[in-house]
């Protein structure tokens, strides 16, 4: 290895946007290198770096925008970044660092949009506006915090690019659907993107996506938590019935977005044997976990029972694409309502995967189980208080029966007619969870297995 991938060997397992993390990095490999700004011996330079990282038989690509600098000049701030210090080819000691985090750097690539042609652009990194999309440049970027798979730069009150670190070849699933869902008040309009081409690859790969930036706009998530704390702590008495508007806002709005999907996108309907390999599939997530989390395994003879269940309806189920990785945090209130972000669906599932046509209640399972994660992580400080725990389980009780009321109204399929499709998406989707937890928040472990618990406790659905 040259002495920067044994630098970047060591630095790469401590990101927190790194998938592979507890497996030890065999091989890593700078695959391409592109320059997007030389200022000279003085620097700050500016690189996309595409990484190769091999672990255990498996590969997976990173992207990073590598900033470089003399000794010495690197400013206090972005000491935290630094990745080290290596020689360049002509001999002379540079520091080498994150330029995600560089002011200076990324609102040069601002510039960029408005100026695609640039002299010195590489010709294998491109940087793509929309028709009649005019770029304003003129602002630096600043790092969106709380972000754990990629990494966003806002840019004034204008402009959000993200940045995706982990490639696969080809179009981003993001772009592909918010470019499908363009002119919806529902979804962050979509102004450009950057593309390379990766070797051996001939469909230019999307390395990030710039949008029109949502300022005064609130997190899911947080509204939902802080209305959980609210009523927890007594406070806020009267608020139960304020979120479960919201509630149902959100499933309408929901709908709107699945609906205009599916006018937009290719569509189907899952076949016996679609259905039976889905099952078969969930059953394999389930003995993976299960041989994992031995707490799982005493629950485990109900959920498959769903799972069979699931595969032996006969009923039409429309599949189409969807949101694929949706949750409280995928969405922000603004003062006119709702609007979902990021339609990448789960980055570490290979894109061909996150393409498939797959039923609009899969997301519908992912908001309820997130309405139970909001009131169940709030109990964590708080095992074994019977009171606090029925008010949080009422209140996402509550909250997903509005959702899914909303859901309804807003012209998806009613999940209530179809509750055991529902069912085995939620449980795969639980199962997950408690994978994702007991590897990354063991602390968090009680709240998907607490679902589990009481999911599989429950009568049988009918029909």
């Amino acid at each position: 290895m040259s002495q920067l991938e044994e630098l970047l060997a060591v630095w790469l397992p401590r990101q927190r946007w790194f998938s592979g993390k507890g497996i030890p990095i065999r091989q890593i490999r700078v695959e391409s290198r592109h320059t997007l700004v030389s200022a000279g011996p003085d620097g700050p330079d500016l690189d996309v770096l595409v990484l190769q990282a091999g672990q255990r038989g498996r590969s997976s690509r990173y992207q990073l925008l590598l900033g470089s600098r003399p000794p010495g000049s690197l400013p206090p701030d972005l000491a935290r970044v630094a990745i080290g210090v290596c020689r360049t080819a002509g001999g002379r000691p540079t520091v080498v660092y994150d330029a995600a985090h560089d002011a200076q750097l990324t609102g040069l690539l601002l510039r960029r949009f408005a100026e695609p042609a640039a002299p010195g652009q590489s010709g294998q990194v491109r940087f793509r506006t929309l028709p009649g999309e005019r770029i304003r440049p003129g602002t630096t970027g600043r790092i969106l915090t709380g972000e754990q798979s990629n990494t966003s730069l806002v840019f004034g009150q204008d402009y959000i690019l993200k940045t995706f670190r982990r490639l696969w070849p080809g179009p981003n699933p993001d772009l592909e659907l918010t470019m499908a869902l363009s002119g919806s008040p529902y979804v962050a309009r979509s102004c450009g993107w950057i593309e390379a081409d990766l070797p051996g690859y001939t469909t230019p790969t999307t390395l990030a996506m710039l949008q029109r930036f949502i300022p005064q706009a609130t997190d899911g998530w947080v509204l939902a938590t802080a209305n959980v704390r609210s009523l927890l702590d007594g406070t806020g008495s009267d608020r139960q019935s304020a979120f479960t508007g919201e509630a149902a806002r959100l499933g309408r709005t929901t709908a709107e977005v699945h609906r205009s999907l599916a006018a937009a996108l290719p569509t189907d309907v899952l076949s016996p044997v679609g259905a039976a390999a889905l099952a078969d599939a969930m059953v394999q997530r389930l003995a993976t976990a299960s041989a994992e989390v031995p707490e799982l395994a005493e629950h485990a003879p109900r959920v498959m029972a769903a799972y069979t269940d699931f595969a032996e309806v006969d009923e039409p189920l429309p599949i189409q694409r969807i949101h694929g990785d949706y949750h409280l945090g995928q969405a922000v209130r603004t003062g006119a309502g709702w609007v979902l972000l990021d339609f990448e669906g789960e980055p570490t599932v290979p894109v061909r995967d996150r393409q498939r046509l797959s039923s609009p209640l899969r997301d519908v399972a992912g908001m309820l189980r997130s309405f139970d994660y909001a009131a169940g992580y709030l109990l964590v400080g708080h095992p074994g208080d019977p009171e606090l725990e029925w008010a949080a389980h009422a209140w996402a009780q509550h909250n997903r029966e509005a959702f899914c009321r909303g859901y309804a109204d807003g012209g998806g399929s009613d999940p209530e007619k179809h509750l055991t499709v529902l069912r085995a998406f939620e449980f795969d989707k639980a199962v997950y969870e408690v994978l994702y937890e007991a590897r990354n928040r063991p602390n968090w472990l009680r709240v998907p297995l607490e679902s589990i618990a009481s999911a599989a406790a429950a009568p049988p659905v009918p029909g």
